[in-house]
């Protein structure tokens, strides 16, 4: 016979949950705002360097520079997470939007947590049902969204650049919780995004992007301002938090509401249009979070669960997961 108990997750989890649910979900507009006067990833190289040396400052301040040593291995499994979140997963957004809207951009992502699901199965892990039935729902409201590009609200160049950006995202993702990182999550963030944020500018250079100071609008700085403060500083370092302190299904669900917040935000501060296309998927995309949340947060029992099942934790201990 078994006992509920409660949730063990570090309460902290239902802090950091929500600002990648929200903040996230208005960078997606502040972006919109970038890609208008700077080039696309040069603009996103800037944001993460100066984010990495702004957290790597604070870090240094409040617990001293050894916080930032960490062996070459685990530094190189963070430069690879950087490369495959920041430039390849980033990157690839503020290509996209700028042939598709903010709205669209932040529903296509929704494919996150489908990719997330299918690496947990590759690897042997059994969601439950209602995790895969969540995510099955969301991919619903995903096809809808590809298949009509919005209901006109973008072109395929947007929809496959966005696609891309999504799985480059998911593989950064799953195999950030696998691989050994450096211990603290606040300096893994800063070598993620100091590697991502010096690729993304090596990438513009070399794509032929050029930055000239003077064409670039307000507009354009206080969003990239709002990007580095409230969508790296803020929203990146509590997703690295949450992927060695929560299951990864739980946390790809951003994917799921940062849509809702992004579609709202663009209708009202960018003049974009929400089609009936786009709030009939995005709609069913939201209802699919519904049951991979509900499923997530369900209390363990007090039997031992065997190792792999669905009783133990989808995601090791910070401690497991970076040794």
């Amino acid at each position: 016979m078994t006992t509920q108990t409660h949730d063990s997750r570090p309460p902290l989890t239902w802090v950091a949950l929500p600002i990648v649910y929200v903040v996230w979900g208005s960078t997606y507009l502040g972006i919109h705002y970038v890609v208008q006067t700077m080039p696309p990833l040069i603009g996103a190289g800037i944001r993460f360097v100066v984010a990495a040396v702004v957290l790597a400052a604070v870090l240094a301040i409040l617990r001293g520079p050894s916080v930032l040593r960490v062996p070459w291995r685990r530094l190189g499994t963070a430069a690879l997470i950087g490369l495959l979140l920041l430039t390849g997963g980033n990157g690839m957004v503020g290509i996209a939007e700028q042939h598709i809207s903010s709205g669209l951009a932040a529903l296509l992502v929704a494919s996150v947590p489908l990719w997330l699901v299918v690496f947990r199965v590759s690897t042997g892990d059994r969601p439950p049902a209602a995790t895969v039935g969540g995510v099955l729902v969301g991919f619903g409201g995903l096809a809808l969204l590809t298949l009509t590009h919005g209901g006109g609200s973008g072109d395929v160049t947007g929809v496959v650049v966005i696609l891309l950006a999504s799985l480059s995202w998911s593989i950064g993702s799953f195999l950030s919780s696998r691989l050994p990182m450096p211990e603290n999550p606040f300096a893994a963030s800063v070598y993620e995004m100091a590697a991502g944020g010096l690729a993304l500018l090596a990438a513009g250079f070399g794509r032929g992007e050029a930055l000239h100071v003077g064409e670039v609008s307000r507009a354009s700085w206080l969003g990239l301002a709002y990007l580095i403060v409230f969508g790296s500083l803020v929203a990146f370092t509590s997703y690295v938090w949450l992927l060695g302190n929560a299951p990864i299904s739980l946390v790809g669900t951003y994917a799921y509401v940062n849509p809702a917040v992004a579609v709202l935000l663009g209708v009202a501060f960018a003049g974009e249009h929400a089609s009936w296309t786009i709030l009939a998927g995005g709609l069913v995309i939201i209802l699919g979070v519904g049951l991979v949340v509900s499923t997530e947060r369900r209390p363990r029992t007090a039997a031992p669960p065997e190792p792999g099942s669905e009783g133990g934790p989808a995601v090791e201990s910070p401690t497991q997961a970076r040794r």
